[in-house]
C-alpha cells in the first residue's frame, strides 16, 4: 500500500513516517510511504480551491498522491478536485483538531475515510493562553519592550498602573473541551474561581473539575478575565459580539487564543480607550495576518501573538502519533477512534 506523507515545517514528512512505523510494525504491515512538503509555515495557510486553512495547491497534491491509497496531512487542500482527480485515495488522516481542509461531502462522496486529531495541541493551547493571560495581566510584554528601548518604568509599580493577580480573580472560560479543561486545572492551581460557559459540556463533569457552569451572558457579567476555547461554527461566529461585550465588567481581560471569527473586533478599540477592557490578548485575528492598518495595532494594552498557542514540537509528534495511529486501524479494517465521516466503510480487513 502506498502512503502520502503530506507534512509541512511543523508536522514534518518524517515525523508521519516515523510514527507511521511504529505504529504499523507490530503487524508486519509493509507500505511505501512518499513524502511531500508544504510550505505552511513559512506561507500562511488559507482558502484553497472552496476548503479553508489550507496549504500548497490542488495541483500540487494532485501529482504527489498518484496511486496513493492513503494520506496523512495537517494542511494539504483536499477539494472535490482533488478527490475526483484520484479515485484511489480511500483514507486521509488529518493531524489537527478539526478537518477543515477537507471537504468532507465530497470525501463521502467518493468513499474517502476522513479522520482528525482532537487534543492534539490541548496541553500546548492552554499553556499558551494562560500565558497570555499572565502577559496581560502584569503588563509584561510593555515592561519588556521599554526597558529595551532604555526606559525603566516603576511607575508601573504605581497603585493606577499595576496589574492585577489571578489569585482570587473569577476567570470565565468560553468553552470547555480538551483545552479548556486544562486551563481550568492550571487556574484553580493559581487560587482563581473558574467559570465555564459551554452547552455541549455535562454540569456535572464541569462541576466535578471545581469548575462552575454558567450561562454565557452570567459568565460576561462576573468575569474580570475571560478566555476564549470554542470551536468556530456558523453558530460561534462572532459569539463574543458587541452586546456581550458590554456586559464585561469594567477593567476586565480578554484573552483570544481559539480563532478569531469568535469575536467581533470592531468594537474593540473603543472598549480599551474607554477601560472597559483593561487589556486585551489576542494569539487569533479576524483577518490574519492582521493588515498594516489594522486599528489594534496602535491600541493601548493589547498584548499579541502570530497564531502560535499550538506551536511545540511536543504537538507536532502528537498529531503524528494520533494519526499514524487511526491510519492502523483503519489498515486493520477496525474503527476509526476519530471518524470525520463515520458513514464511509473501514479500511481492507473491514
Amino acid at each position: 500500500m502506498r502512503i502520502l506523507a503530506a507534512g509541512d515545517h511543523f508536522v514534518r514528512p518524517d515525523l508521519i513516517r516515523a510514527a507511521l512505523d511504529e505504529e504499523l510494525s507490530a503487524d508486519g504491515t509493509r507500505v511505501d510511504v512518499a513524502e511531500l512538503v508544504l510550505p505552511w509555515p513559512h506561507e500562511p495557510f488559507g482558502p484553497v480551491g472552496g476548503v479553508q486553512e489550507a496549504s500548497g495547491t490542488e495541483d500540487r497534491l494532485i501529482d504527489a498522491l498518484g496511486d496513493a491509497e492513503v494520506c496523512v496531512t495537517q494542511m494539504a487542500p483536499f477539494t472535490a478536485r482533488v478527490f475526483a482527480a484520484r479515485p484511489a485515495l480511500r483514507m486521509v488522516a488529518v493531524c489537527r483538531g478539526g478537518p477543515v481542509n477537507v471537504d468532507l461531502d465530497a470525501a463521502t462522496r467518493h468513499g474517502v475515510a476522513v479522520s482528525f486529531a482532537p487534543g492534539r495541541n490541548a496541553p500546548a493551547a492552554a499553556e499558551f493562553a494562560v500565558g497570555l493571560m499572565l502577559a496581560a495581566l502584569r503588563r509584561i510584554p510593555t515592561a519588556d519592550a521599554e526597558l529595551k528601548r532604555g526606559r525603566w518604568r516603576g511607575d508601573f509599580y504605581a497603585y493606577d498602573e499595576s496589574g492585577s493577580e489571578l489569585d482570587g480573580a473569577t476567570v470565565g472560560l468560553v468553552g470547555y473541551g480538551a483545552i479548556g479543561r486544562i486551563v481550568a486545572r492550571v487556574l484553580r492551581a493559581f487560587g482563581a474561581h473558574v467559570l465555564a460557559a459551554d452547552p455541549y459540556a455535562d454540569p456535572q463533569a464541569v462541576r466535578a473539575d471545581g469548575v462552575e457552569p454558567v450561562e454565557l451572558d452570567d459568565l460576561m457579567r462576573r468575569s474580570s478575565v475571560v478566555s476564549l476555547h470554542a470551536r468556530l461554527t456558523p453558530e460561534t461566529r462572532h459569539l463574543i459580539d458587541a452586546e456581550r461585550l458590554a456586559l464585561l465588567p469594567h477593567g476586565a481581560v480578554l484573552v483570544n487564543s481559539a480563532r478569531g471569527a469568535l469575536l467581533d473586533h470592531a468594537p474593540l478599540p473603543d472598549l480599551l480607550a474607554s477601560g472597559r477592557l483593561r487589556a486585551l490578548a489576542l494569539d487569533v485575528y479576524d483577518v490574519e495576518p492582521p493588515p498594516a492598518d489594522w486599528p489594534l495595532g496602535a491600541a493601548p494594552n493589547v498584548v499579541t501573538a502570530p497564531h502560535l498557542a499550538g506551536a511545540t514540537r511536543q504537538t507536532a509528534h502528537r498529531a503524528a502519533a494520533i494519526t499514524a495511529g487511526e491510519v492502523g486501524r483503519f489498515l486493520r479494517g477496525e474503527k476509526l477512534a476519530h471518524p470525520a465521516n463515520p458513514e464511509v466503510a473501514g479500511g481492507p480487513a473491514a
